[in-house]
């Protein structure tokens, strides 16, 4: 007798390929379909965190009570004798991980949340393992059969842990129901695990924290975010006969902004110093280099800003993994991950000769890039109302529904849909913040560069080489580039929507009138 039937193996097959899915990734929609025919509910191809919406959909639900039976039933065959390949063993080591993730599920979520914050607190005992070891034991070491992995318990179980923590920080922090937004979550999923967790479970899990990664995008697009959602999803150990992990990855995330500080206290907060090195060194000081555990990670913010000489010293720590505190020649082993963010153009940067193309090619291994939030509108406007809510949370609590409605109103009366938000999520989480205070927000004019248009614009009406058509053409494209829609600028010109749309200079904006 085969150890599946036709049907249970089409379901095994789908929900093996499904359990080593990126979860946010259109994908694993067409998996959930393939394994459920047609119990499967249409749902949106975008997984993004929404106000009032549970985080399991109910596609997940009936995969996880479909998964014990039929594992329960396949463990009885194989103790019973039946005959199965490696491939009907694989199916059915696949079954029973799936089953073993969900039935702790709770347990593991508990945890994760409970190392979210920025306080480190000793590893404690982990109260659950007890029993999942031997459930462990129960579905996956089966009296004389070898399953084809001959995973370890204590190993599956951190495994479990990370991709717990890794769910939560990246479904609970970066926010969008946009395609960018899902294609964000995606990637930053696949910069933890990589492609292929079947690969990333058996070997790469020892070696990601090796890679670093950069991840680059507009100001105010989250990046700091992307950086906190891998750093605080790395691989920790677990100990079976303490029973804890190695690690409590709480306050093991070390954030330091490059533009904020002077060289000399980059060094010294870096890669730490010893007493008398330079002036106001009073005492020998580790640097977040030398403190960051194993499983921890140093976030560079603004790499873009580093002076060159500490550019060459953190290339050396990148290569051989080692550094000296300033002042001393010892060296120093830096065990952690380095993760570096920037909205700088680093190509253009190396080309002027202020950023090492060494340097560079040694921080894009694993490259994320953070969408705008123009972009994310572009795709799916609907989202904002979404995005203003979560903020609206914040501050207002259970007024949060009424100040959203109030705050999208008069965003689409007074900015229109197609305002360019030069400040991406900042500049909308001032905008809800103004609204709610004085019912008025005004976008603030980015500052001024040597080519900017309205210095040119002065200096024409001054030398008086303008005819009126022209100035009134280059007065409403520079007013739409400021307030970045025509809904705004007519409402600042005082003209209807169509004629500001009519006088704009494309060659203008093209030129840099969309920087002013």
């Amino acid at each position: 007798m085969a150890l599946f039937s036709a049907p249970e193996r089409r379901f095994a097959d789908a929900l093996s390929r499904l359990a080593f899915a990126n979860p946010f990734l259109p994908r694993r929609i067409d998996l959930e379909r393939e394994a459920l025919g047609p119990d499967f509910d249409d749902s949106d191809p975008v997984w993004s965190r929404q106000v009032e919406l549970a985080e399991d959909r109910p596609n997940v639900l009936k995969l996880a009570r479909r998964v014990e039976p039929l594992a329960d039933r396949t463990r009885a065959q194989l103790c019973r004798g039946a005959r199965a390949n490696q491939a009907d063993l694989l199916l059915y080591e696949d079954l029973c991980c799936y089953l073993l993730y969900y039935r702790y599920l709770n347990d593991l979520t508990a945890t994760a949340h409970r190392i979210s914050g920025a306080t480190a607190t000793p590893p404690r005992k982990v109260a659950y393992w007890k029993k999942f070891r031997d459930d462990f034991a129960h579905y996956l070491e089966l009296p004389e059969r070898q399953l084809p992995s001959r995973l370890q318990a204590e190993h599956l179980f951190a495994c479990y842990f990370q991709i717990r923590r890794a769910f939560f920080h990246i479904f609970e922090f970066l926010l969008g129901g946009s395609l960018p937004a899902a294609r964000l979550r995606a990637a930053v999923w696949q910069s933890i695990f990589t492609h292929d967790m079947r690969r990333y479970r058996r070997v790469l899990y020892r070696h990601m924290g090796d890679i670093t990664t950069l991840v680059t995008g507009p100001s105010g697009t989250g990046k700091e975010l992307v950086a906190r959602a891998v750093g605080m999803s790395r691989y920790v150990p677990f100990d079976p006969d303490s029973q804890k992990f190695s690690d409590d990855l709480a306050g093991s995330f070390y954030p330091l902004n490059l533009a904020a500080l002077s060289p000399t206290l980059i060094e010294s907060d870096l890669f730490g110093h010893r007493r008398g090195a330079y002036t106001g060194a009073l005492e020998d000081r580790a640097g977040w280099l030398e403190v960051c555990p194993q499983s921890g990670t140093v976030f560079l913010d603004e790499i873009g800003e580093l002076d060159g000489a500490i550019q060459v010293k953190l290339l050396r720590v990148l290569q051989a993994r080692t550094f000296q505190r300033v002042g001393e020649t010892e060296d120093r082993q830096f065990r952690g991950k380095l993760i570096a963010a920037t909205n700088r153009d680093l190509p253009a940067e190396m080309r002027s000769g202020r950023f090492r193309e060494d340097l560079y090619y040694r921080l894009c291994s694993d490259l994320i890039v953070t969408p705008s939030l123009r972009e994310q509108l572009a795709d799916s406007y609907e989202n904002l109302r979404n995005l203003i809510l979560f903020i609206a949370r914040r501050d207002a609590e259970d007024e949060a529904e009424n100040l959203a409605d109030e705050v999208l109103g008069w965003i689409e009366k007074n900015l229109g849909r197609d305002y360019a938000w030069h400040g991406n999520i900042r500049e909308l989480e001032q905008c809800v913040r103004n609204v709610m205070i004085r019912q008025d927000y005004r976008p603030t004019s980015l500052e001024s560069s040597p080519r900017d248009p309205r210095q040119r614009l002065a200096r024409q009406i001054t030398q008086g080489t303008l005819t009126a058509e022209e100035m009134l053409r280059r007065y409403c494209t520079l007013v739409y580039a400021r307030f970045g829609s025509y809904e705004a600028a007519a409402r600042q010109l005082g003209l209807d929507r169509r004629t500001v749309k009519s006088k704009i200079d494309i060659q203008l904006l093209e030129d840099g009138g969309e920087g002013s």
